[in-house]
């Protein structure tokens, strides 16, 4: 199977296939695939963070088509959209399924996502395949062997359940809540007495700017936590790790969402290794 990565910097599968990519004065993407590919299956993979990399996706599906690709695949680790899978309010919309559609409508013969938000996401899309966080959290966790792992809401619970079985460890369930309105969070609860000397490893899909990871990392420590360790699978971090790792002795991440370069951070690039 030939790959063609539409970001040069994110290639989970190695190198691929030459093509030109640019965008017109007028704003519209476009690609020319520069090696032969007729009656070849074709692995897409990209990281989609703007509308701009989603026409791109687009317009590179419908070249490869046009040049006589059998099969695409398509590797999407992080799903865009992904948190906005209800409507709570009126006059909103339903963001994720906009790009699902997208998505459906390009018929891919297996669309390969990493750790979704929600069980929305897969619901949504046709011919999908979910792969867990439990390789690459396990992976985080080579070097820890007294730990307890944390659930930070009721929507990781299962997820975090499920990992603390297949590691042979504990688990502590947390809660909180999160003004739909506004956004903000408050009463963070931690579901366990005593946490003195205790490693917590808090694992979640998703880190943007890290409240929910400041604010539990404060009531751990109120519960005697010794040290914090914090596993996101998707690792947007648009306020930095100036504030997280105050909190948090280590901070592990993909490249699902960018590549980056930080001391405070340990990044797992995505490989069928971890699927």
């Amino acid at each position: 199977m030939k790959v063609i990565n539409l970001e040069y910097t994110f290639q989970p599968y190695g190198p691929g296939l030459a093509y030109e990519a640019f965008t017109f004065n007028g704003g519209e993407p476009h690609i020319r695939i520069q090696e032969p590919v007729a009656g070849a299956d074709v692995q897409v993979t990209t990281r989609i963070r703007s509308f701009q990399d989603m026409g791109l996706l687009l317009v590179a599906v419908d070249a490869l088509r046009r040049a006589g690709v059998q099969n695409l695949y398509l590797f999407l680790p992080y799903f865009p959209g992904a948190r906005q899978d209800r409507c709570t309010q009126v006059g909103e919309a339903l963001t994720v399924k906009i790009y699902a559609d997208l998505i459906n409508a390009l018929q891919f013969k297996e669309v390969q996502i990493f750790d979704p938000h929600s069980d929305v996401t897969p619901a949504l899309l046709q011919n999908v395949k979910v792969i867990s966080n439990q390789t690459f959290a396990q992976t985080c966790l080579v070097s820890l062997s007294d730990y307890v792992l944390i659930s930070p809401d009721a929507g990781a619970l299962k997820k975090t359940a499920a990992l603390a079985q297949r590691l042979g460890v504990d688990y502590v369930e947390c809660s909180k809540k999160r003004n739909t309105a506004t956004g903000q969070l408050s009463n963070v609860r931690v579901y366990a007495d005593d946490l003195r000397g205790q490693t917590c490893v808090v694992v979640d899909d998703i880190c943007d700017g890290g409240a929910t990871f400041l604010q539990l990392a404060e009531a751990l420590r109120q519960h005697g936590a010794d040290s914090l360790v914090l596993i996101v699978s998707h690792g947007i971090f648009s306020r930095g790790f100036t504030e997280l790792s105050a909190y948090y002795d280590q901070i592990f991440s993909t490249d699902s969402f960018q590549t980056l370069s930080s001391d405070a951070l340990t990044q797992v690039h995505l490989s069928p290794a971890l699927f």
